[in-house]
């Protein structure tokens, strides 16, 4: 037996040994294995992460020529965390022309969590952006006077024509909702807002690059982390092909110059959009730079509502340009044959009235021709009448729940969809249950509704849809999709009317007479072979408006067109004029009828009320 009574000791210095070991090992796998977070918190007081903003992807017109680039602009920035000591704040101020006032605002907001996520003491945070060469030129040798506070270089959207802003639409910084939904973006950063520019944002933006740096135990940056190993480069943003054909743009709205609506112009074949142009408008420079909040909130308040695209967004009665519809539905639903006559009593005719003087009867060319109001009353009535069905209300119902049908497969009644044209309405086709609501299942008829026969009434669309009509009736019975991007085909989007190909014949033969002998000949070019339809609608809160559609050549057509004029009068004598000019520009390349032109870009319809200088 041993009675060394300190012999156990080493069994017990060897077990603490042991423990201690364990302990650091434990501790030792913790940091480096499990608390990845500690790790990482480590790592990001030392090193700090800058985002590298990629160039913007420019876009073309469809004949190559640039419509949007970028410019260098400065943004100036700080690091709170290397403010402290000494900053003079006063003199920051007067060197940057602010109120300091204005300055502990601005740093109540970048140090605010909730509206800057992505803060830290130890990043560079933006103060002040969008600022020109010019504008740091006499600042930029006295930044060094303020520690924390640098320069960094973003790019700014410039504008090589002051046309298609509409189209275009503007990049303007991120609010918290972008913040929120997309982690790509930070606070400071800049996005599409509106037009192609936000449709195509994801392609238009690229990818950002990261530069890694290196800071001291105080938190100032010392350089770059490993000589830029981990540094990311960015991906510039895809440049973009409109189908839009700039020249053609431009004409259109020097047109719209001084008036209120649109002229919306596709290619029948492909549903390339050529034109959309929207009146009034502005300059897309104005929406760029320091001055984009104040002039946004100018054209917000403007009593002409200039940021809304009535191309796409406002609605009408079709007026007599839906007769052409009423012609092709009626011919598939056996109302009428080409050869169908009826009776014109002219502006004594009842229930309907004829605004025109003509023969009678009238054969439905000659209908087309003349926009015989009474004409298109007597087949609608037809159609839902048809045989002695009027008699039978269930059957009546029947037959406007077709008609309805066969006029929304025309693109009437509902947006465009799988389509990169941005804001739209629906417009309106009213449904049975509608006038079921106002008269009751058994208290209306065709008279009841007659004012649909002549494209007014509750029927409603928007001028994309009418030039999309005229697009339908060009092909003889078929769209593709309206669209704006000219590389992404959509040819095998192809819709389908309700109506047979052999209609449409008679009704573009009507529309070829509509401009050699009847409401539009005071603006037909014949070797251009123009087939239109004039219309002039009812507008119960001022001068009627004046509406045309046509398209050219009348064999092979290359362009369809739709304009809309408010508050203009008739159809024939404003619009028909402009979209005349339009084709020509078109399919000819440059505008011979000079003193048209010039006429009608100079006349003034704002507010109703014509002026020309």
């Amino acid at each position: 037996m041993i009675n060394d009574r300190y012999y156990y000791r080493q069994y017990v210095i060897g077990g603490l040994v042991v423990v201690v070991l364990l302990l650091y090992t434990f501790r030792l796998f913790h940091l480096q294995v499990i608390d990845r977070a500690g790790q990482q918190k480590a790592v990001s007081n030392a090193l700090i992460q800058q985002p590298i903003y990629p160039s913007r992807g420019l876009i073309y017109d469809r004949n190559g020529k640039l419509l949007v680039f970028n410019q260098p602009i400065y943004e100036i920035t700080l690091i709170t965390n290397e403010m402290k000591n000494g900053f003079d704040t006063l003199a920051f101020c007067e060197t940057l022309g602010f109120e300091k006032s204005d300055f502990i605002e601005r740093m109540k907001d970048i140090r605010d969590r909730k509206k800057n996520k992505g803060f830290s003491k130890y990043t560079p945070q933006v103060f002040v952006g969008q600022l020109s060469k010019e504008d740091i030129a006499p600042i930029q040798e006295k930044l060094y006077r303020f520690p924390g506070v640098g320069l960094r270089k973003r790019s700014l959207r410039d504008y090589t024509y002051q046309a298609a802003a509409h189209v275009l639409g503007s990049v303007g910084e991120i609010n918290q909702r972008d913040l929120e939904r997309d982690f790509y973006y930070q606070r400071g950063d800049y996005a599409g807002r509106e037009g192609i520019e936000r449709t195509y944002e994801t392609v238009l933006r690229g990818e950002k690059g990261i530069e890694v740096l290196m800071r001291d135990a105080v938190g100032k940056i010392q350089g770059s982390y490993k000589d830029g190993e981990l540094d990311k480069a960015p991906q510039a943003g895809t440049n973009l092909t409109l189908t839009l054909d700039i020249d053609l743009q431009i004409v259109a709205e020097q047109l719209l110059q001084n008036k209120v609506g649109s002229v919306v112009a596709i290619e029948p074949s492909t549903g390339e959009i050529l034109a959309m142009a929207s009146s009034p408008n502005w300059d897309p420079k104005m929406l760029v730079g320091k001055e984009r909040s104040a002039n946004y909130t100018a054209l917000l308040q403007d009593p002409a509502k200039p940021l809304i695209n009535r191309a796409t967004m406002a609605t009408y009665s079709p007026g007599s340009t839906f007769k052409l519809i009423q012609a092709l539905v009626e011919l598939q639903g056996k109302a009428i044959t080409k050869n169908t006559f009826y009776p014109c009593g002219g502006p004594e005719s009842v229930p309907i009235k004829c605004t025109h003087h003509h023969g009678s009867p009238v054969s439905l060319e000659e209908a087309i021709e003349q926009s015989c109001n009474p004409y298109f009353w007597y087949s609608f009535q037809n159609l839902l009448q048809k045989d002695g069905l009027g008699k039978d209300n269930e059957l009546m119902r029947q037959q406007y729940a077709l008609w309805r049908d066969n006029v929304c497969s025309f693109g009437f009644g509902s947006k465009f969809q799988h389509t990169d044209i941005g804001d739209q309405t629906s417009g309106n086709v009213p449904t049975m249950a509608y006038f079921d609501k106002i008269y009751g299942k058994k208290g209306w008829k065709a008279i009841t509704i007659r004012s649909l026969s002549i494209g007014q009434g509750e029927i409603l669309v928007n001028p994309m849809q009418l030039c999309n009509e005229a697009a339908i009736i060009a092909n003889k019975g078929f769209y593709i999709t309206p669209h704006l991007n000219r590389i992404d085909s959509m040819k095998s989007d192809i819709h389908t009317c309700n109506v047979d190909p052999k209609y449409f014949d008679v009704v573009q033969s009507g529309m070829h007479r509509v401009m050699t002998n009847g409401t539009g000949r005071w603006y037909n070019v014949d070797s251009l072979q123009i087939c239109g339809k004039t219309g002039t609608v009812q507008n119960p809160h001022g001068e009627d408006h004046a509406i045309f559609i046509g398209f050219a050549p009348m064999e092979s057509p290359k362009i369809a067109v739709a304009v809309v004029v408010e508050n203009a009068g008739f159809g024939a004598t404003r619009a028909a004029p402009i979209a005349s000019l339009v084709i020509e520009q078109y399919l000819m390349g440059t505008i011979t009828r000079t003193n048209l032109f010039e006429t009608i870009r100079q006349t003034n319809l704002m507010n109703g009320k014509e002026s020309t200088p």
